[in-house]
This record gives C-alpha cells, sequence and structure tokens, in this order.
C-alpha cells in the first residue's frame, strides 16, 4: 500500500509500538481501533478490512475531506455515522 494511507499505517503502527496504552491493548491481535462519527465512537474492526475496495475509498474520501492529521490518537473517520460505518464493514467478506 503506497501513497498516504500507507504512511498513516505505518504512522499508527509505530505510535502503538512505542506508547501501549490500556485501550490499545484492548485491541486483538489482527484487529484495529477507529474513531467513527462526530462523538468519536471508538469501534474494534478486523485489519483485512484495511484492503476492501469499500474500506479504502472511503479512507481516500475521508483523506480528502478531512485529512488524517487527527489529534484523537486513532484513525478518525468524521464523516461516517456509527450505523453507517457499521453496515459498510458488515458488507465486507474479509474473513
Amino acid at each position: 500500500m503506497a501513497g498516504k494511507l500507507g504512511h498513516l499505517l505505518t504512522r499508527l503502527h509505530l505510535a502503538r509500538s512505542r506508547s501501549p496504552s490500556p485501550a490499545a491493548a484492548e485491541v486483538p491481535r489482527g484487529y484495529l481501533a477507529v474513531y467513527v462519527g462526530e462523538g468519536r465512537k471508538r469501534l474494534v474492526v478486523p485489519t483485512a478490512c484495511l484492503s476492501h475496495p469499500a474500506f479504502v475509498t472511503m479512507l481516500k474520501r475521508v483523506e480528502d475531506e478531512f485529512g488524517f492529521d487527527h489529534r484523537c490518537g486513532g484513525l478518525t473517520i468524521p464523516c461516517a455515522s456509527v450505523g453507517d460505518f457499521a453496515d459498510i464493514v458488515a458488507g465486507m467478506d474479509v474473513h
């Protein structure tokens, strides 16, 4: 994965490995925590979602509209409601 998305994922991995917080410890291996919607609801999704075309498209839209410089310490998807995000992830065949 190249470009800004690959750079973001590298930064997330480095930040997680340098300073594991209690919240980070609650994310099982093979999963990733994201913060969704205006209320920044924390959800844990399979990392396999990162390569799914629908998820990649959503991340590109988030980057175009909001950028990736979010101060909450995690991947934030502010443009989706929690329900819409859950529907997108539920529709992915990532197993």
